[in-house]
This record gives C-alpha cells, sequence and structure tokens, in this order.
C-alpha cells in the first residue's frame, strides 16, 4: 500500500566510472559520471525509533548504484538512467520512489559545457484489475492471470478479491462469466501495463471476434492512482465499472474506500447506489 506521507533521502553528486556512450572509446576506456538520487519513503518510523531498519540505508543504495552502473554498459544515459531506478525500486523494499539524476560532464560534442544530464522519477503505482471468464476451467484461467501477472518484472500482486458468478453483460446469449478483482502494485505505465494484459489474455487463448461475446480470459484496467486518462486504446478510469455488478462486488472486497477520481465517490458508494 503506498504510503500516506511520502519523505525524502538525497544523495548527491556520487561519482562512478561507468561505460556508458555511443562512442568506442566511451565503452572501452569509460569515464566519470556523477549520480544524484532522491529517495522518496516514510521515514516516520524510522525517526520515532532511531532504528535503521525502518529505514533505508544510503550507503547500501549508494553502493549498489555504483555496482550497477559500472557493471552494465549502455549506450544512452537515459536507459542507464532508466534501468538503475528500477533496479532500486525492485531491490529496496521501503522505497517507493525515486528521483535520479545522471550528468555526464565529458560529453563528446565538440563544444564547451559544465555537463549533460538526464533526470527521470519513478514509482510504484497502485492498479486495480477486472478478471473475467466464461469459457474452459474458469478458475484455472483467473489464477493463471494472477499467477502470471505476479510473475511479471516490475509487478506484485498484493491481494485477489473471491471469485463471484454473474451472468453474462451485453446481450450475447452465453455461459455465465465467473469475475474477480485483484490489487497491483506496478513499475508500469498504463499502455505497458495494457500490453502485458493483452499478452496474458492472448496466452490463455482469448479471441475478439464478437463485442462482449464468450471468452477464456479478460482483462481490465480499472484504477490506475488517481490517473484520469485517455488514448485510442485505453481510458482509466473504465468507462463502465460503476454500472457493473460483477465489478464492483469484487472490488468493494478488496478497495471497498477507494474513490473514484471522477465520481469521487467510493468503490462501496457506487456499488450500494447500483443496487438501487
Amino acid at each position: 500500500m503506498k504510503p500516506a506521507f511520502l519523505d525524502e533521502i538525497h544523495i548527491e553528486n556520487l561519482q562512478i566510472h561507468a561505460h556508458h556512450g555511443v562512442f568506442p572509446e566511451e565503452t572501452v576506456l569509460g569515464q566519470r559520471f556523477i549520480v544524484s538520487v532522491t529517495l522518496y519513503a516514510d521515514l516516520r518510523n524510522a525517526g520515532k525509533t532511531d532504528d535503521l531498519t525502518c529505514s533505508t540505508h544510503y550507503g547500501e543504495v549508494s553502493r549498489f548504484l555504483t555496482d550497477f552502473l559500472s557493471q552494465n554498459t549502455y549506450k544512452l544515459i537515459e536507459a542507464a538512467a532508466e534501468h538503475a531506478s528500477e533496479a532500486v525500486l525492485l531491490t529496496f523494499p521501503r522505497v517507493w520512489g525515486i528521483e535520479l539524476e545522471i550528468r555526464k560532464p565529458w560529453a563528446p560534442i565538440g563544444l564547451p559545457l559544465d555537463y549533460v544530464s538526464v533526470k527521470i522519477r519513478r514509482e510504484w503505482h497502485e492498479v486495480y484489475i477486472a478478471l473475467g471468464s466464461n469459457m474452459g476451467d474458469k478458475k484455472a484461467y483467473l489464477d493463471g492471470a494472477a499467477e502470471k501477472l505476479d510473475k511479471l518484472r516490475g509487478c506484485q500482486v498484493e491481494c485477489v478479491s473471491d471469485y463471484i458468478l454473474t451472468a453474462p453483460y451485453g446481450g450475447v446469449e452465453q455461459d455465465d462469466f465467473l469475475n474477480g478483482c485483484l490489487k497491483l502494485k506496478t513499475l508500469l505505465s498504463p499502455e505497458e501495463l495494457l500490453s502485458a494484459l493483452h499478452r496474458i489474455e492472448n496466452e490463455a487463448g482469448r479471441m475478439r471476434e464478437v463485442r462482449w461475446g464468450p471468452r477464456t480470459l479478460d482483462l481490465d484496467i480499472l484504477l490506475y492512482d488517481d490517473l484520469i486518462y485517455e488514448s485510442e486504446d485505453l481510458i482509466i478510469p473504465h468507462v463502465e465499472m460503476h454500472l457493473r455488478d460483477f465489478v464492483l462486488t469484487p472490488l468493494a472486497q478488496i478497495a471497498p474506500n477507494r474513490r473514484h477520481p471522477i465520481l469521487h465517490r467510493t468503490v462501496e458508494e457506487l456499488r450500494r447506489e447500483h443496487e438501487k
């Protein structure tokens, strides 16, 4: 669960000799990079107890980044920053977010400058996903989807609702559905997560021939933090989640107080309103 308050740990101007660059002399000889990091974490308990185990050891993070950036080679410092940030978030469980800047003082552009740099911010996200199946071994399809998501790099399934049997939605004659919801902690962007869900659906033999038709597996992003997002392929929050009992009932079991970012009502409130 995302901490209610996020404090900061700063590591400034960590100097690392590494081999990142496009040109052969950069990857062979290497050069000095300067790294600055802000770690976002809940430090309240560490401050109250004066116990290092309740915090994140900045010395260990510094050593980890030094080893990671010196032992791996990337053409772009954008890639170095991306992979290093992900590695820190996957390795240090108390860190919820990271801002990382990599400076390159000796950038080979043939002009006088102090340095070029790339700064990125990455963090964990809370996502709720609806699961459904009405073909074959329905429970096995839902269980398998949860297992695959949990094994996906940058994803952790935190809880799964009970499964409920529901009548089909959309007017197409077909078997009843088994539905549920899960809570996911992820480093993936919404579009990256959507691609991963489609991949898992395809592996389960999902066919998209009939709208609201029978399917082995259906996975939908319901909520992604408090994000309001729309693209050609994805709308968040899910446009019909507040109209569907088979979504609201299992979602209310695991996130009754989660508030819809557009309707500004909790999942439990939406469930009760839909019951009337």
